[in-house]
């Protein structure tokens, strides 16, 4: 039975799909009960009480899935899913609690040596970056943690309208499933589709759902970055040491990867360089986000979600494209692609505000 989902792998993803299905309404049930829910303030445009902790569903159909049907690999990736709770955890405190970002922040840190420091899932060749390949061990615990932090805390921060987060995340991992399948990391392929699975099922209710309606709070947030992080590492180790296909490597697999999380990867660096500029924290929130910005256009949160969908589409295929190309080459030619488009957007406020 095993070797039979194993053989097709997508067929777990409709596990966790289901699974998500019955658990979604018991945890909105739950959200509701116990008051776990955001009521609509200045920075937010919902109307009435939503539920916020969408990603304990999540994260019960993604590991449950993915636990059943890979056990065999279960004490490879037990440090993993360790962090996984861990970080969950940390972002369930906060949808309940609010940390300050000094707290939210040592959490994120402490999870995230459960990856890079007892998964041993980290970065230890810099593929030629300065001229460097393989690196010692504190250089490479310090650019894997700095990794990990930086790509959690983009997609935190990118969850600002329905459907974005969700559906980046699904893009994202069916990516990297689709090069683990090819390159036969097996493992990793399905980890990725379990977590599409419960996704999809996530995106449904945040974008379509009226009574059911929930948002994945940082719950969900946080779980999807530190996924999408050890995803990073692999997929960057595999090409950095040719484990795989000589036609699937790609020599610029870190410049590839920032093309496939460019969206917020190029809008975190954007605003927190905006606040720095005008003397403020870049942990002050603000509505200065892209996706702020195209709500500003004019546009529908649906709207919103599908033109950033559709530009990361866009950005992937640059970093296929490129995969063998530059580094710095393929960085550039992908931050002045998302520059152009920031610039296009601010023309058209201004317009409008004129």
């Amino acid at each position: 039975m095993i070797s039979f989902f194993y053989s097709h792998p997508y067929l777990i993803g409709l596990v966790s799909c289901l699974l998500a299905l019955a658990s979604m309404p018991f945890v909105i049930q739950i959200a509701k009960k116990k008051n776990f829910v955001v009521r609509p303030n200045k920075r937010m445009s919902h109307v009435g009480d939503i539920p916020n902790i969408g990603g304990l569903a999540i994260c019960f159909s993604f590991l449950l899935s993915y636990m059943v049907f890979a056990y065999n690999a279960f004490q490879e990736a037990q440090f993993l899913l360790i962090g996984v709770f861990a970080i969950v955890a940390i972002g369930f405190t906060d949808d309940i609690l609010v940390l300050s970002p000094f707290t939210k922040l040592i959490g994120e840190s402490l999870a995230s040596i459960a990856l890079i420091g007892f998964a041993d899932i980290r970065i230890t060749h810099l593929h030629g970056l300065f001229g460097i390949n393989e690196i010692g061990i504190v250089p490479s615990y310090i650019i894997s943690l700095f990794i990990i932090i930086t790509i959690i805390n983009s997609i935190n921060l990118i969850d600002g309208v329905d459907g974005l987060a969700s559906g980046l995340g699904i893009i994202y991992c069916l990516f990297f499933a689709i090069y683990f399948l090819l390159v036969g990391e097996t493992n990793w392929a399905i980890l990725s589709i379990c977590l599409i699975g419960a996704l999809m099922v996530f995106f449904f209710y945040n974008v379509f759902g009226k009574k059911q309606k929930i948002f994945m709070g940082d719950s969900g947030s946080l779980l999807l970055g530190y996924m999408l992080a050890a995803f990073v590492f692999h997929f960057c180790e595999i090409n950095a040491y040719q484990q795989v296909p000589e036609a699937f490597i790609m020599s610029a697999a870190p410049a590839v990867c920032v093309c496939v999380l460019s969206i917020p990867l190029f809008d975190m660096l954007r605003v927190s360089l905006s606040r720095i500029k005008h003397h403020r924290s870049p942990f002050q929130a603000d509505k200065n986000h892209i996706h702020h910005l195209l709500l500003r256009c004019g546009l529908t949160h649906l709207q919103t979600t599908t033109v950033l969908l559709a530009i990361s589409l866009l950005l992937i295929g640059l970093g296929v494209l490129g995969r063998n190309w530059n580094m710095w080459l393929l960085v550039a030619v992908d931050f002045s692609i998302s520059a152009l488009f920031t610039i296009i957007i601010k023309l058209i406020i201004d317009k409008k505000d004129a």
